[in-house]
């Protein structure tokens, strides 16, 4: 049977496969923060249902992505910063940067539309902000930030004082194999409390966790290492923090599905709108990948939640639908 086919016994497409351009038309007269909501809301229906089976606390990725396949009249491509649960494999929500801004002013909006109570924020080293890690606080959540040169005062102050300072504890992952290299992975945890000079602009004390790679190529032989810094506000005690720190590269892996997979970068869009509107549909199809495989892991629901996959994604097409039909 053909996909086409597949479609209309369930009650979609009966006119067959959308043109390009009516693909383009629907993505630039559609309302893209109302279709961003839409994915949000669907997304929610699965999330925390698989969510229930996971025992460790959730893990929210925050990251941007460049729509490249767009050109503004400013010459750049427009930003999208998403929410990816780790643990279940749905991007939960996203947020457009502002053609005159970036992603430091679009995460705390994108912040304000999830629930992060009991949760742990990963994100790169732009999120190091002040306003960033006091809403995370005050929202009851927990960070892990990768620290770079952006905020030049707290990384080069510890990097000078961590040489002062002996670890709480330190551990090593490896050697591993894979992708053709021997990968080694050293963490060192330390306590803030005497590293970190300005303590009270960041909302009190952090750990840092300190990352030294050592990798070999298995087919050169070539010998390459690197050093990252992290700052936390999880207690030092947290177990194996390498871990969490790893799963951020969750999101990344998911930004290459979309390039790889559903072609994002190569498709053109004229407006930042469409750019936005077709970002949102692939992340649903995305997403519909990852609450497949954990649907199927209930054996004893499976037909059950098959019945329940296919009822939200009419759904959700449906409400694409009204948007078009208002416009």
């Amino acid at each position: 049977m053909s996909s086409t086919k597949k479609f209309r016994k369930m009650g979609m497409l009966k006119n067959g496969i959308p043109s390009v351009a009516t693909f383009c038309r629907v993505e630039n007269g559609s309302d893209d923060p109302a279709m961003a909501d839409s994915m949000q809301a669907f997304a929610e229906n699965f999330h925390n249902e698989l969510f229930k089976a996971c025992r460790d606390r959730e893990i929210v990725c925050v990251d941007g992505k460049a729509e490249r396949g767009t050109v503004q009249e400013n010459g750049r491509s427009p930003d999208i910063v998403s929410a990816y649960s780790f643990n279940t494999g749905i991007t939960i929500a996203t947020e457009a940067c502002k053609e005159k801004s970036n992603e430091i002013k679009a995460v705390p909006i994108l912040l304000d539309k999830i629930d992060i109570s009991g949760k742990i924020v990963t994100a790169d080293a732009m999120s190091m902000q002040k306003d960033i890690v006091e809403k995370i606080r005050k929202k009851g959540g927990d960070f892990l930030i990768e620290l770079k040169a952006n905020q030049p005062s707290l990384r080069y102050g510890i990097e000078d004082r961590l040489v002062e300072h002996t670890p709480v504890y330190s551990y090593t992952e490896g050697p591993e194999l894979a992708h053709g290299r021997i990968e080694t992975r050293t963490y060192r945890v330390y306590d803030g409390l005497d590293i970190i000079a300005d303590k009270k602009k960041w909302g009190g004390n952090m750990t840092i966790i300190e990352y030294e790679s050592s990798t070999v190529k298995k087919s050169t032989g070539v010998h390459t290492s690197e050093k990252r810094l992290y700052v936390s506000s999880m207690p030092t005690d947290t177990p194996q923090p390498g871990s969490i720190v790893r799963n951020h590269w969750s999101i990344e892996c998911m930004h290459w599905g979309l390039d790889h997979n559903l072609q994002q970068d190569n498709i053109k869009r004229k407006s930042a709108r469409a750019a936005r509107n077709l970002d949102t549909i692939q992340r649903i199809v995305y997403s519909v990948f990852s609450i497949w495989k954990g649907l199927r892991k209930k054996q004893s629901d499976k037909n059950k939640g098959m019945a329940e996959l296919i009822r939200h994604i009419s759904i959700s097409f449906t409400r694409i639908m009204r948007f078009l039909s208002q416009k």
